[in-house]
């Protein structure tokens, strides 16, 4: 349990012995942070700013009340009153001792916690168009949702992650179209730029699955009609592309539960039954879209069409759920799928897009809360574009794709643990401006090798220390002398480390991985700070071969610092380093 649990545990039950019978007070509001200035103190409370009125007291007469609460606690060592009604402890030393020797009895998990509470939440990601690979906007996408489902899994939650897979639409037709043009190429046929038409995709990646045709079935599909092979080719073209994506998110670490297909809903009338829901409750009607003022709306068409009443669910227009030619939009399949997501089990949902469908938002939370009757709380995620620079310089296009540049590009020049920090380094609302040359430069401005560096000189301290002092790691949180550290610069890494609970905690309530990405950069820099200081003043090594004791607390520090960073790069899914290269 974190020290801002505990403390707040201590604070409720105070406020909860000065209210009276009849008071009903909501607790919800307090906070227990660290204080902004380690001047004023470890920890503040809002408490009696945030409590006062419905006990009926002033902020001040409240704050002293709490004060005289806490001030019997051992674990605090100075209270003070700030202003009109925060209150900021200091702790005693021997409370951060015993935080230091928690981190070491739980390890790897510590910082888990129970406030998922078990709740089933489904986490959809990539979901991206199987007509082509991945490229580094769907990369984004794809470890910012693995990242979110893990810190979920971490905070006590059940997780689903799932990709759904596009293949009833036209671009699958278009895709078709593309594979039975380098059908014929692999024939011997010539294919040239004005072969592929607007929509269809003339990139190099098709031609294997055009040779793979040929080889299979010869020339049975040279002169046939469109409507003998285009399914054929659609069902053959979209399993290879999705074994490309498969293959792609394998090598980024991103692992899907389920991969459900819009075709198979569909022809399993699951669109049908939906919509009958829908205008049955009377939220699907037959009209004609007026043109919107202000805005162009891509879909809108002057013609009698199947609508969805969006505007009565706060959308500016209302939103066709079927094409001219009878088959039903994007937009329809959509509300489906969430409906199915919530037949399964999952009432709590987690979209994440990328920054081309933001635009589409509203019409789909709006849809989902009618056609779920607001049972389905549908979170969507957008993320916004990634850079890719040299140096400085925007990277060209990769020539297999076509148009950009692939996921699989990148992992192969930095990486996949490179790849994963950095596109999980920023708030998803922000664009990233990914330096190809930047990420694997050994310096204290990129990121994921500084936090690296600092887990590979611990464990390098850790080998040095055992042929001093051969049994000094043997149960560090019951046979370290823990008391004996007492530099200021030794507790502030212990008050850091204990602050990692909270960070994984608001994280995944907040579901930005990025404060986590933050977090153990701060930890490494206090790390690195730690060793420099050792170097500079003997007495602060970590190894003393004089003194076994303080080096074995010095050890137990480090060690803990080890556990917590270990810790947030799996979470990450980035494997810890153990020296570098």
């Amino acid at each position: 349990m974190s020290v801002f649990t505990v403390f707040h545990g201590y604070v409720c039950k105070i406020l909860e012995s000065l209210s009276s019978a009849q008071d009903v007070l909501d607790l919800s509001k307090i906070t227990i942070e660290p204080t902004r200035d380690p001047a004023h103190g470890d920890i503040a409370t809002n408490a009696a700013m945030v409590m006062a009125k419905p006990m009926g007291l002033n902020p001040r007469q409240l704050a002293e009340k709490i004060v005289h609460g806490l001030s019997s606690l051992k674990e605090v060592e100075k209270i003070d009153i700030a202003g009109p009604g925060f209150i900021n402890l200091t702790l005693s030393p021997l409370f951060w001792h015993d935080q230091l020797k928690e981190i070491l009895t739980q390890k790897e998990h510590y910082g888990d916690s129970d406030i998922g509470g078990g709740e089933k939440v489904n986490v959809e990601f990539v979901s991206t168009n199987p007509t082509g690979p991945l490229h580094t906007g769907h990369g984004r996408n794809a470890i910012l949702g693995d990242a979110i489902a893990s810190l979920l899994q971490k905070a006590g939650y059940k997780v689903c992650r799932e990709y759904y897979v596009n293949d009833a639409g036209g671009q699958t037709n278009a895709l078709a179209r593309s594979v039975h043009l380098r059908y014929r190429e692999a024939l011997g046929g010539t294919i040239n730029d004005d072969a592929f038409k607007e929509g269809m995709y003339p990139a190099d990646y098709l031609i294997p699955v055009g040779q793979k045709i040929a080889k299979e079935y010869g020339e049975q599909w040279i002169n046939k009609p469109e409507t003998d092979w285009l399914d054929l080719f659609r069902e053959i073209a979209v399993a290879e592309m999705m074994k490309d994506i498969r293959a792609d998110l394998e090598k980024l670490g991103v692992v899907m539960d389920v991969y459900t297909s819009e075709k198979a809903l569909v022809k399993a009338g699951n669109v049908d039954k939906t919509l009958k829901l829908l205008r049955d409750q009377g939220d699907v009607y037959e009209g004609v879209l007026t043109p919107p003022k202000g805005h162009i709306v891509e879909d809108w068409e002057e013609r009698s069409q199947t609508l969805f009443k969006a505007t009565a669910y706060g959308d500016d227009v209302d939103r066709p759920l079927q094409k001219s030619d009878g088959s039903w939009t994007y937009f329809a399949s959509d509300i489906a799928y969430h409906v199915d997501k919530l037949e399964r089990g999952f009432s709590h949902m987690i979209d994440v897009w990328g920054a081309d469908h933001s635009g589409y938002v509203k019409r789909l939370t709006s849809a989902v809360k009618a056609a779920t009757n607001g049972k389905a709380n549908l979170e969507i995620k957008v993320c916004q574009m990634v850079n890719f620079l040299e140096n400085g310089v925007p990277v060209r296009m990769s020539k297999r794709a076509g148009t950009f540049i692939t996921i699989n590009d990148v992992v192969e020049r930095v990486g996949k643990d490179a790849t994963r920090f950095m596109m999980i380094s920023r708030h998803q609302d922000m664009p990233i401006d990914f330096d190809l040359a930047k990420v694997v430069e050994h310096s204290k401005d990129n990121p994921i090798f500084y936090i690296q560096y600092a887990h590979a000189r611990i464990c390098s301290v850790l080998r040095h220390v055992e042929t001093i002092f051969p049994d000094i790691k043997q149960n560090l949180a019951e046979k370290a002398s823990i008391e004996l550290l007492t530099d200021e610069s030794e507790l502030a890494m212990i008050k850091l480390l204990a602050n990692w609970p909270r960070q994984v905690d608001v994280a995944a309530l907040m579901r930005e991985p990025h404060r986590l990405a933050n977090f153990l950069y701060d930890l490494a820099s206090q790390f690195h700070a730690l060793w420099n200081k050792g170097k500079d003043n003997t007495h602060l090594r970590f190894i003393d071969p004089d003194q076994k004791e303080l080096t074995n607390a010095r050890i137990a520090l480090i060690s803990a610092v080890a556990i917590v960073i270990s810790s947030g790069l799996t979470l990450f899914g980035i494997t810890p380093v153990q020296e570098m290269r």
